[in-house]
């Protein structure tokens, strides 16, 4: 079912920023990317016309891994939100449509927003299954939507002219995790745990693949499990130097738990799917010792933009929520000037090129970017902070 909902215009003067959260440390890192003067910004000049426009998030917002679906909700809503108080004379709707993050649902979801016809495009879906299962449902009406988190590089590969990435591919993620691996944690002997998922088996596949030899050992868990005692058994018998886990959360927590309980010494990487307070609420002492990867870009330096969005939503940006906030603003500006049906939209996509927060957005005829950093992030006294770009 869809919730859909008038954005708001009320919206107070950002405040300076003051903790830390999810994404990013109380204390900007040097290493962590300024805001460009050139940035987008989903207010514009003030100056829009339009009437009728609407935008929507699909994806997840409840279910078990709902934390990373929300981050990039509320990003997306706080551009809205900005751009509607900016400009009086075009007020943008904004829908949110939830799949639970669940393939088999996301289909019936996809064919509701399709058949809205003032939507002009979509931000999401978060999860690769989920956008595997609807790119032909957004190609066949010719909706745009550009996906902040789907990482699995197949997805580009269908060539679907609806389809775009704000964010880099598990091919980028894969290399970059294994040299943060091996030249960053020193790691000579690896084990590569993946789950079940499109996007777990997808990035798992990729990370072997960079890791070469290095990766001394594979294993396998399903969504949903919670005994993880025959992977964990295994990990103490390998004697690893790190553990690389490519899925998410809900499963990351209590492995990593249960290897620590174990004494299992090796150092746990986890990846975007994993990079979230709710697994370093869940994990136990194993989360003081947790690294992650994310083609995600830290939001230490972007100060106004956490301040509007801790004022907004209580509490600080997690994993994608700049990116979400990002591609907004693109469908934004697009509405700006002057577009006003589907077609406009996908055709100011696609030929779009400028600068975002998280990155420059240009993209190519698959719908990938050409500038794909990826970030390593650390936990540090209970918070997942900036360890700095791979």
């Amino acid at each position: 079912m869809a919730a859909s909902m008038a954005v708001s215009m009320a919206m107070s003067a950002c405040t300076a920023r003051d903790q830390g959260g999810s994404g990013g440390s109380a204390t900007p890192s040097a290493t962590a990317p300024r805001q460009a003067a050139d940035a987008a910004d989903p207010k514009g000049d003030g100056k829009a016309r339009c009437s009728g426009a609407t935008l929507a998030y699909a994806g997840t917002i409840n279910g078990n891994s709902a934390a990373l679906g929300q981050n990039i909700l509320f990003g997306v809503e706080l551009a809205v939100k900005q751009h509607n108080q900016a400009n009086s004379g075009c007020q943008v709707t904004f829908k949110q449509f939830d799949t639970e993050g669940k393939p088999e649902k996301s289909s019936g979801v996809v064919a509701q927003v399709i058949s809205e016809a003032p939507i002009l495009g979509v931000i999401g879906l978060p999860f690769s299954g989920e956008s595997k299962a609807t790119g032909d449902l957004f190609e066949q009406a010719g909706l745009l939507h550009i996906t902040p988190s789907a990482t699995n590089p197949d997805l580009a590969e269908h060539r679907w002219r609806t389809f775009f990435r704000g964010m880099g591919n598990d091919i980028v993620q894969g290399r970059a995790a294994a040299k943060f691996l091996t030249e960053k944690l020193k790691a000579g002997k690896i084990c590569v745990l993946e789950d079940d998922s499109e996007y777990g088996t997808g990035l798992g596949a990729q990370v072997k693949q960079a890791l070469g030899n290095k990766a001394t050992c594979t294993d396998k868990v399903k969504t949903g499990q919670t005994d993880f005692s025959a992977v964990v058994n295994k990990m103490s018998s390998e004697k690893p130097d790190a553990v690389f886990y490519a899925g998410y959360y809900p499963e990351a927590a209590p492995l990593a738990q249960q290897l620590d309980d174990k004494g299992v010494a090796a150092k746990f990487v986890g990846t975007d799917g994993v990079k979230d307070q709710e697994f370093v609420k869940n994990a136990g002492n194993a989360a003081s010792k947790a690294y992650f990867t994310c083609p995600c870009v830290p939001e230490d330096n972007f100060k106004d933009f956490t301040a509007a969005y801790k004022k907004a939503e209580g509490h600080d940006p997690g994993t994608y929520s700049p990116e979400g906030y990002d591609v907004a603003t693109i469908m934004l500006k697009g509405i700006d000037k002057g577009v006003k049906d589907r077609a406009g939209l996908l055709d100011f996509v696609k030929n779009y090129e400028g600068q975002g927060l998280t990155k420059k957005f240009k993209w190519n005829d698959k719908g990938e970017l050409s500038d794909v950093p990826v970030w390593s992030y650390k936990v540090d006294n209970g918070r997942i902070v900036n360890n700095g770009q791979i």
